[in-house]
């Protein structure tokens, strides 16, 4: 059965300061606009400044008086969110709201970010992991909410522990999920090492679902020169409301996740559709994968050292 339109009721964010990656195009544009329309005061990290100002544009025009800024962030570039870290701390402002939203999707060859890590465990996981780490003092003052986005590939697969890297047999999927999963047990583990430490910060977790978003179209730069057909059996259910969401309901698990009231720590927010592929946001079981107290406490440790990112709130 087609899923009917489906959204909710974001509370007045006045005040408030957010901050969402991958603001550039999709669901981070979408979360950017519905956090900007609420009255938050949004900052959009990018790594494409074009791309930015288009977007930057696009809230604008739908929202005159949205409180809308750019900053340059290239997730896949630990010199890049260490730069970022530096400009958001010199401002000096407590940021209230936190979305890890920006990603990159099963590149077919390996390749590597400017560190050197697999591009989707460094982009997806470690960029974001540092970026945390490099905040933490301004999310700390804001008693800010971590809304960190995973995808449905993480309920299955796991953690490639002898080969983080990918460097002997590289699988673009099972990379992705690695990602997701690692990002879904560091969001865990923050909202653990939060109440433990008295960091006042609360973490918790998304996914949208499957819908029609750039992850699997044509990116030339991660050697996919067209679509997949993957990306066009999607659009072509989702426009047919058949099963799948759009790219205005993906984004409401983590908008959900991010601004409700509600919404816990330590949860996952999802679509509530069959599968939970689309429909209406809610929460729902965490996947297998991210269970593990011990890998959850693993994967942050080892992420401590391949970014050499310290935790402190001074």
């Amino acid at each position: 059965m087609p899923y009917r339109p489906v959204d909710i009721t974001v509370p007045d964010l006045s005040g408030k300061r957010a901050l969402v990656t991958g603001a550039s195009d999709g669901m981070g544009t979408v979360l950017a606009a519905r956090l900007a329309a609420a009255g938050a005061e949004v900052i959009m990290p990018v790594r494409n400044l074009r791309k930015g100002e288009e977007a930057l544009a696009r809230i604008r025009q739908r929202h005159p008086d949205a409180k809308v800024s750019l900053r340059s962030l290239d997730l896949s570039a630990l010199a890049s969110v260490a730069a970022l870290g530096r400009t958001l701390r010199t401002e000096g402002r407590p940021i209230h709201l936190l979305i890890n939203n920006a990603g990159v999707m099963t590149p077919p060859d390996r390749q590597a970010t400017a560190d050197g890590f697999e591009l989707q465990f460094g982009t997806n996981h470690l960029g974001h992991f540092a970026l945390v780490g490099r905040i933490l003092p301004l999310l700390s003052a804001g008693h800010a909410r971590v809304t960190s986005q995973i995808s449905v590939a993480a309920r299955r697969g796991a953690i490639n522990w002898d080969d983080l890297n990918w460097e002997r047999d590289y699988n673009g999927e099972r990379a992705y999920s690695q990602s997701k999963i690692a990002l879904g047990l560091f969001g865990l583990e923050l909202d653990h090492r939060s109440k433990a430490h008295g960091w006042g910060i609360t973490s918790n977790l998304a996914h949208p679902g499957v819908a029609p978003t750039n992850l699997l179209a044509a990116r030339p730069e991660l050697g996919r020169d067209r679509d997949t057909p993957r990306v066009r059996l999607i659009r072509a259910l989702s426009a047919r409301g058949i099963l799948l969401g759009t790219v205005d309901s993906a984004p409401l698990p983590a908008l959900m996740a991010a601004t409700d009231p509600a919404a816990e720590p330590g949860h996952l927010y999802g679509p509530s559709g069959l599968g939970h592929l689309g429909g209406p946001p809610a929460g729902q079981r965490l996947y297998p994968p991210l269970r593990s107290a011990e890998h959850a406490a693993r994967i942050w440790e080892i992420s401590e050292q391949l970014t050499a990112t310290e935790f402190a709130t001074a």
